[in-house]
């Protein structure tokens, strides 16, 4: 099965996160298919930046995101324009 989820990067304490499509097998920091955005939780507010179209083509080719993903999608509006 293919996720999105996130992939940590950024510096000890100062996390910075890749939205990547992987498999579900493959570790947190392993192997990815293709990055489709990146969200750093430290700015305030925090900030998420997702390629709308490979994102809503992945969720249509059935990949499935993990929860934070999921609320991170929903947060910038992909998730509304998936349903219309």
């Amino acid at each position: 099965m293919v996720k999105i989820k996130l992939r940590r990067v950024g510096a000890l304490k100062k996390p910075c996160y890749r939205i990547v499509v992987a498999d579900s097998r493959a570790s947190r920091d392993g192997a990815f298919i293709s990055i489709i955005g990146r969200y750093d939780p430290l700015t305030n507010p925090e900030t998420v930046a997702i390629d709308e179209s490979l994102a809503v083509d992945w969720l249509k080719k059935g990949a499935q995101p993990t929860d934070t993903v999921a609320r991170l999608l929903k947060k910038v509006g992909i998730a509304d324009s998936l349903k219309a």
